[in-house]
């Protein structure tokens, strides 16, 4: 059986499954992105592209319905969610639509002789994008969006789990005009995957997903001098000093981790709290991660559904039970039904234990209690990830010191789900090495040419 299959998480039936590329038509994917770059992109204007940018996210608009109900089926993202994802990639798709001049632009330098001189951003050539399940429009809208506004073109391997959206995200791409080429979504294997990556007519790669895929993917990215994007993991802190309403604290914190069932790099999955707001905290956090609802992704209501598959649902299941193996508490949750797995809190984990140092992706939080500031940036930064972090406090001094000593990519202050168009995403460490999202994004695949005029 084909590895590209639909497989309904909630249920387990296999829904469909997509035939895995010939060796044939890797060639075929190849040659038409890289003609696609000649012949089509290095000949067009960034209006022209950006028009056609635009009718892609008026596409995600006009088929809403029919794209959300493809990734509840694919990997078991409630309803409200994925219409919720469709959304959001439809307003990435439109900001570079609105700001392809803008990123495209020549950007003077003031020189100290005499004459001109600029940076001017042309493209690359073909890219290929190894994108994951867990947000199937989104991760690709942020890759192909930006990188479609400066001129490249895309090769589009998705998760292997993902191949209807895969398929009506390339035919959005097609149906707003752009050329065959210029958009190309493949069912490649691994070993294909690698092929694209070593042909000198692929310009760069960019991989959002595990450690493990990142490295590598990075690795034979390296040995053919390929510019690699990495968007990986994360084990975000969640860290709360003070604050003036402890119900809107713990509602924001709920409402991020349980984001997708859990399973989002970025969301928090440490909760750092301050021993005099500790008990406190704890109680409403494990009260309201009971009150989850969890259920048919279909059904209106239910606020987190399965795990994205069931081989999700036992890894997230062997990590609980490694970590009350090793002393961690189980305050709530642990038990798997299938794919579906109990909103879960643990609590005396400490360093030593496989868990503090794993990212749990799931609806699991672990919970620390710390005596000062100092502890809780400690704790923050004792992982090798370093994607996002939210720290909620009432002092605004506190507040800039602990965004100046937090390692990571990203730092939201007294507030969550703040993701934004135009807010670049990323992380250090073991996080990644790239930014998506923002002006940032259409910088990472260009090249930065020098151009200097002597004065007449």
């Amino acid at each position: 059986m084909s590895a590209y299959a639909v497989v309904n998480p909630a249920t387990g039936e296999t829904l469909a499954t997509y035939p895995t590329m010939t060796d044939a038509e890797v060639e075929v994917a190849l040659a038409k992105a890289d003609g696609a770059h000649s012949d089509w992109a290095r000949k067009t204007t960034p209006a022209e592209r950006a028009a056609l940018i635009r009718k892609v996210a008026e596409l995600h608009r006009e088929r809403r319905d029919e794209l959300a109900a493809i990734i509840v089926r694919e990997m078991g993202k409630p309803l409200s969610h994925a219409l919720g994802e469709v959304d959001f990639a439809a307003d990435i798709t439109e900001f570079y639509a609105d700001n392809a001049e803008k990123v495209t632009a020549d950007q003077p330098i003031e020189i100290l002789g005499e004459g001109t001189a600029v940076i001017r951003r042309s493209s690359l050539g073909a890219l290929l994008g190894i994108m994951p399940w867990n947000f199937p429009y989104y991760q690709v809208a942020r890759f192909a969006a930006p990188n479609l506004a400066v001129g490249n073109t895309i090769i589009l391997k998705h998760a292997p789990q993902c191949p209807e959206s895969a398929a009506a995200i390339e035919q959005m791409y097609l149906d707003a005009g752009f050329p065959e080429g210029a958009y190309v979504n493949v069912y490649a294997t691994n070993e294909q995957a690698a092929t694209f990556i070593a042909d000198p007519r692929v310009q760069g790669v960019s991989v959002t997903g595990s450690e493990r895929a990142g490295s590598a993917v990075a690795s034979l990215a390296g040995q053919h001098l390929k510019k690699v994007a990495l968007e990986l993991g994360g084990s975000d802190p969640f860290i709360v000093m003070s604050t003036d309403d402890m119900d809107t604290v713990v509602a924001g914190a709920i409402e991020a981790r349980m984001d997708n069932s859990g399973q989002s790099c970025n969301a928090p999955k440490r909760f750092i709290i301050l021993d005099s707001l500790y008990d406190e905290f704890a109680e409403k956090f494990i009260a309201a991660t009971k009150a989850t609802v969890m259920g048919d992704p279909f059904a209106e209501g239910s606020e987190i559904g399965p795990l994205s598959s069931l081989l999700a649902a036992e890894r997230l299941e062997a990590q609980i039970d490694k970590a009350v193996e090793q002393g961690a508490t189980l305050v709530t949750g642990g038990k798997r039904t299938g794919a579906f797995f109990e909103p879960t809190v643990l609590t005396d984990v400490v360093k030593g234990m496989d868990v503090y140092k794993e990212e749990l992706f799931g609806p699991a939080s672990t919970l620390y209690k710390v005596s000062s500031e100092e502890e809780a940036l400690a704790l923050a930064n004792d992982t090798g990830y370093g994607l996002g972090s939210y720290v909620f406090t009432t002092d605004a001094e506190q507040a800039e010191r602990m965004a100046n000593g937090i390692d990571a990519g990203m730092v939201y202050v007294n507030c969550v789900l703040a993701d934004s168009p135009e807010l670049p995403f990323g992380g250090v460490k073991r996080s990644g090495t790239s930014r998506e999202m923002g002006l940032l994004a259409a910088d990472e695949f260009v090249n930065k040419k020098l151009v200097r005029v002597a004065a007449e």
